[in-house]
């Protein structure tokens, strides 16, 4: 899990399920393992408990007859050390003898996701070397050993998987407004949850309003049933057990802004334009939609950005309506003593800060825990900078140029908008560092920044954006696994590498090309590869 220690086996997904809450853990008393060697973090003892060393007079040379002694014993003492050297706590089943070394951190499962469907003795290595680690103690030998109470879960994505604490009562059903296309697709959906699952339906208020839908007399048996809200003022967040998207990526992006804290597992069918985030087809809703109610699906943690916006209030009052937020938690954090403004939100895509409609260069700061990394400089109609998450990457900053990266790879991407600059190139940082975005001081004009493409505002000199990730990731349920979801949705919906292939040789062409490439040789490379075009 990013951004806090590593949740419990298995995806309790419940109503109200405080996901992640992030406490620090205090140290506990040092094991077993740790007090052989010396009882500290460190791997060595107190220096009053360390061997002295040697004064006065040194000892007698031994002969050689005694070394050759003390080496036996000494290396039978080391076996017996070596063999009895194993913690359960700490290594969980490694053995520690002489036939499995030392070497590196001991291959466990993780803790934050159930096993997959496979084999219990074996399994992939979810835990990396590289991976950072608070405290890491060294030695003996060049070994690394793990400290038990601080190791951070480099999560394998095949042993995500999805498991229901209780088996799931409530679902939010999310369809694109203003698409009559999904009006059948709709109403199947919403019977087969309630008759055959006996299921209670949350539905949009709004969403009911469409024409067709209150013109339509079969369906109102199935309409009185359901259960409304309306956005901005009724808060669902711990109400609902499992949410079905239907629609293209906007229906998903939506789901996450509803959900200010613990979000459930998310199903979302193919019905829109893209469908980068949408891997279920609809054709076979009820057996897919089964497989997730008995929890026989794998599932992928979307990391997502905190977001903290504070503000001047410039003698402005702001207005809450009936203390609700538009994203459903209390709006304005006002401070009397500090005349500051405090919003928060919850990204999955991107923070996105540019000029707006100002006809002057953009001008932000951008600072990293604390320090200055650079100014973000633009020159053109959306000049600026994106943060965006992993999910993020695919979006606007694909666009912008930056790299694509994996849903499951803990980070944080920063990518300019047209930068007035030829070196100043996206960059990836680790996830869990804030940043903090500010108005240069010597900028002419102010900037905007919007969330998700949504809640667009105004940043000021004096406002600043802090940025960090979330505690709380959006599940979303995959067709196969993480993996094949990703390269699937790479290749079908952004054509990712495709290109015409080159066209092979016939068997007279090629032995003709290797018997002109045979006598071309001491005319140097240049021309040995001048037939290699397509």
């Amino acid at each position: 899990m990013l951004g806090g220690p590593a949740p419990r086996a298995g995806w309790p997904w419940g109503r109200g399920w405080p996901w992640g809450r992030g406490r620090p853990r205090r140290r506990g008393p040092a094991s077993d393992c740790e007090r052989r060697r010396g009882g500290g973090t460190r791997g060595l003892g107190p220096a009053s408990e360390r061997p002295p060393r040697f004064s006065g007079r040194s000892p007698p040379r031994p002969s050689t007859t005694e070394m050759e002694q003390e080496t036996v014993s000494g290396s039978a003492e080391l076996r017996a050390e070596a063999a009895s050297y194993r913690c359960s706590a700490c290594h969980g089943d490694e053995d520690w003898g002489l036939g499995h070394p030392i070497r590196g951190r001991a291959k466990s499962r993780s803790l934050s996701a159930a096993p997959a469907l496979a084999s219990t003795r074996e399994f992939r290595r979810t835990r990396s070397l590289h991976g950072p680690c608070p405290v890491t103690t060294f030695g003996p030998k060049a070994c690394v050993l793990q400290n038990p109470q601080t190791i951070m879960h480099i999560q394998d994505p095949a042993s995500q998987r999805l498991t229901w604490n209780k088996s799931p009562k409530s679902v939010l059903v999310i369809k694109k407004i203003r698409d009559a296309s999904l009006l059948q697709p709709f109403k199947e959906l919403c019977v087969y949850l309630m008759e055959e699952n006996n299921m209670i339906v949350y539905v949009e208020k709004k969403v009911l309003e469409d024409p067709a839908i209150v013109s339509d007399d079969r369906f109102g048996p199935v309409k009185r049933k359901f259960c409304t809200f309306r956005e901005d003022y009724d808060d669902i967040s711990n109400q609902i057990d499992l949410i079905i998207c239907l629609g293209g990526d906007g229906t998903l992006l939506y789901a996450s802004s509803l959900f200010q804290g613990s979000v459930p597992p998310v199903m979302a069918f193919h019905l829109g334009s893209l469908g980068f985030l949408t891997p279920f087809n609809f054709e076979n809703f009820q057996s897919q939609v089964t497989q997730v109610i008995q929890g026989n699906a794998a599932v992928v943690l979307r990391s997502r950005l905190k977001v903290r916006v504070v503000k001047e209030l410039r003698g402005k009052k702001v207005a809450v309506p009936n203390g609700i937020s538009e994203n459903g938690v209390l709006a304005a954090a006002l401070d009397a003593e500090v005349g500051k403004q405090v919003m928060q939100y919850q990204v999955l895509n991107e923070v996105v800060i540019d000029r707006g409609p100002s006809s002057y260069l953009s001008n932000v700061d951008v600072y990293l825990d604390g320090h200055l990394i650079t100014t973000v400089q633009g020159d053109a109609c959306p000049a600026g900078v994106i943060v965006s998450t992993p999910t993020g990457s695919t979006a606007y900053a694909a666009a912008a140029g930056a790299s694509m990266i994996h849903p499951n790879v803990p980070a944080i991407m920063i990518t300019p908008i047209c930068p007035h600059s030829l070196s100043f190139r996206p960059i990836v940082v680790p996830a869990g560092v804030e940043l903090k975005i500010m108005l240069s001081p010597e900028a002419r004009n102010t900037v905007w920044v919007s969330f998700d493409g949504r809640k667009r505002q105004e940043v000021r000199h004096g406002d600043s954006v802090s940025i960090t990730t979330s505690r709380y990731p959006l599940p979303s349920i995959c067709v196969r696994d993480p993996v094949s979801d990703w390269f699937e949705s790479l290749a079908q919906c952004l054509h990712w590498n495709v290109r015409k292939k080159q066209a092979h040789f016939a068997e007279d062409e090629e032995d003709a090309h290797e018997e002109d490439g045979a006598g071309n040789q001491a005319c140097g490379p240049a021309v040995c590869t001048r037939d290699r075009r397509t």
